[in-house]
C-alpha cells in the first residue's frame, strides 16, 4: 500500500458521497417506502375488507396487528442472521417476502387467509428494518450519517402518502367492495424492481472487517470510497445476543426498545386507523360506508402532509439538536395532540370547531411522531451497538417497535368500543409521556461520533474481543 494510503475507519468516516453511496441509500429508502405504502393502504382498505368478510371488532383488529406481529418475528430472529451472514444476503430475502405475500394477501379468500399472508408479509417488513438501517448507517460519512438516516425513514411517510393516494384513487375509480384486492397488489410493482436491483449491491465493508475478512473489506471500501486504504490486523468481536442486556449495554438496550415500544402503540394505532377514527370524529351521518371511506381517506392524505413536513424538520435538525433532544421534543408534541384529540374525542358527530381541533391534533401527531421519535428510534439502534451486535441490537428495538404496533392497531378498536375513544386516545397520549421520560432517563448522544466511538466497540467493559490476522 502506498504512503498516501488512508486507514481504513478514517476513509469510511470521511468519505465523499459517489454514486454507490446514493444507491445503497436510495434501495434502502424504497425498503421504508414500501413499509409505509403498506401501512396506509391497509388503513384505507380495512373498512372495504371488513364490510365484505362481515368482520367483528377483534377481527378487524387481529387483520390489522398481522402485518406487525409478523414485522416483530422478521426483525427478532432475521436481524441476528444479518449480523451472521451479512446484509448483502439479508437484503435480498427480506424483499422476497414482500413481493409474494403482498400478491397472496390481495389473493385472500377468507379473514384466515389474509391474516395468515399478512402475518408472513409482515416478517419481510420487519427485517427490512435492521438490515436497510444497518447498511446505510455503516457506509454513511459520521457528519451526515443521521440525516442520511433520517431521509431514508423519510420515504415511509412518502410511502404513506402514495399509498393514501393510491387507496383513494381505486376508491374513485372502481367505489365497489372489493376494491381492497387491487389496493394491495399495486404494492407488488415498485418492490419487484426494488428486489431485482438489490441483487446489484456490495458487503458492507465494516461487517466484512469485524469478521476477519480485512483484504475483502479493503476492497469494498476502496469501491465505496475511491480511496487507497491501508487495513491493520483486525479485532474480530465474540459477542453474542446476550449481551445486549449485559451491563454494558442494558441502558441502551432500554433506550432503543421501550420508546420504540411505546411510539408504535401510537403510530399505527392511529396510523392504520386514520380513516376510520375521521369517519368516525368527522364524517359520521355522510352517506354510505364507501362514501365515508371516500371522505376520511381525503382527510387522511391531507394529514399525510404534516408526517412529510416532519420528517424535513428531522432531517434539518438531527445533526443540530441530536438524537435525544429530538426525541424528546417529538415525543412531547405526540402526547399534547392526542390529549387535545382525547378531550375532542366525542362518539360522533363532531361540528364546527371541534372539527378544527380534530384536524389539528391529527396533523400535530404525525409532524412531531416524524420529526423526532419516529426517525431518531430507527437511527439510535444502528449507532449505540457494535458491528457485531448493530442489526441484533436494531431486530429487537424493531421487533419491540413492531409489538407496541400490534398492540395499538388490536386494541385501539376494541377499547374504542368498551370505553369509548376519548378514553383511548387518552392512553395513547400517556404512552407518548412515558416515552419522553424514559429518553431522558437512559438518554445517550451519538451524533458527531464515528460508528466504533458510539458503539463502543472494544472500549467498554462488556464487549469480548480476540486479535485475529488478516
Amino acid at each position: 500500500m502506498s504512503s498516501e494510503s488512508t486507514d481504513f475507519q478514517s476513509a469510511m468516516d470521511h468519505a465523499k458521497l459517489k454514486g454507490l453511496h446514493w444507491k445503497i441509500w436510495f434501495l434502502s429508502a424504497m425498503g421504508v417506502f414500501l413499509d409505509g405504502f403498506d401501512l396506509f393502504i391497509i388503513g384505507v382498505a380495512l373498512p372495504l375488507i371488513s364490510h365484505q368478510m362481515h368482520m367483528s371488532k377483534t377481527g378487524l383488529g387481529l387483520v390489522g396487528a398481522a402485518a406487525p406481529l409478523g414485522a416483530m418475528i422478521g426483525a427478532f430472529t432475521l436481524g441476528r442472521y444479518t449480523d451472521k451472514l451479512g446484509r448483502k444476503a439479508m437484503y435480498f430475502f427480506d424483499l422476497l417476502f414482500f413481493v409474494v405475500f403482498t400478491g397472496l394477501s390481495a389473493l385472500s379468500w377468507s379473514t384466515i387467509s389474509l391474516l395468515v399472508f399478512r402475518f408472513l408479509l409482515g416478517i419481510g417488513i420487519g427485517a427490512d428494518y435492521p438490515i436497510s438501517s444497518t447498511y446505510v448507517s455503516e457506509l454513511m460519512p459520521k457528519k451526515i450519517r443521521g440525516r442520511m438516516l433520517s431521509s431514508a425513514f423519510s420515504f415511509q411517510a412518502l410511502g404513506a402518502l402514495f399509498g393514501a393516494a393510491v387507496g383513494l384513487a381505486i376508491l374513485m375509480l372502481d367505489p365497489a367492495p372489493n376494491a381492497w384486492r387491487f389496493m394491495l397488489a399495486i404494492g407488488v410493482v415498485p418492490a419487484i424492481i426494488v428486489l431485482v436491483l438489490r441483487t446489484t449491491v456490495p458487503e458492507s465493508p465494516r461487517w466484512q472487517m469485524e469478521h476477519g475478512d480485512a483484504e475483502k473489506a479493503r476492497t469494498s471500501a476502496e469501491a465505496l470510497t475511491g480511496q487507497a486504504i491501508a487495513v491493520e490486523p483486525v479485532r474480530k468481536s465474540t459477542l453474542q445476543y446476550k449481551d445486549l442486556f449485559s451491563a454494558a449495554y442494558l441502558k441502551r438496550t432500554i433506550l432503543v426498545t421501550v420508546p420504540w415500544f411505546l411510539m408504535d402503540i401510537g403510530l399505527y394505532g392511529i396510523g392504520i386507523f386514520t380513516p376510520t377514527i375521521l369517519s368516525v370524529m368527522a364524517f359520521a351521518g355522510h352517506g354510505n360506508f364507501i362514501h365515508k371511506d371516500i371522505l376520511s381517506t381525503q382527510g387522511a392524505i391531507f394529514l399525510d402532509v404534516f408526517l412529510v413536513v416532519g420528517f424535513a424538520l428531522s432531517i434539518t435538525l438531527i445533526e443540530r439538536l441530536g438524537r435525544i433532544r429530538l426525541q424528546m421534543i417529538g415525543f412531547a408534541g405526540m402526547a399534547v395532540a392526542m390529549a387535545v384529540l382525547a378531550v375532542v374525542g366525542v362518539p360522533k358527530g363532531a361540528q364546527g370547531d371541534s372539527t378544527l381541533l380534530i384536524f389539528f391534533g391529527f396533523a400535530l401527531f404525525n409532524l412531531a411522531v416524524n420529526m423526532g421519535p419516529n426517525a431518531t428510534t430507527w437511527i439510535l439502534p444502528t449507532e449505540v451497538f457494535p458491528t457485531s451486535l448493530r442489526a441484533s441490537g436494531h431486530g429487537l428495538a424493531a421487533a419491540s417497535g413492531k409489538f407496541g404496533a400490534a398492540v395499538g392497531i388490536f386494541l385501539l378498536p376494541v377499547l374504542e368500543q368498551a370505553w369509548g375513544l376519548g378514553v383511548t386516545l387518552g392512553m395513547i397520549a400517556l404512552a407518548s409521556f412515558i416515552g419522553l421520560l424514559i429518553t431522558w432517563l437512559f438518554g445517550y448522544e451519538t451524533a458527531g461520533q464515528s460508528l466504533e466511538e458510539a458503539g463502543g466497540n472494544g472500549n467498554e467493559k462488556g464487549p469480548r474481543t480476540k486479535q485475529v490476522t488478516a
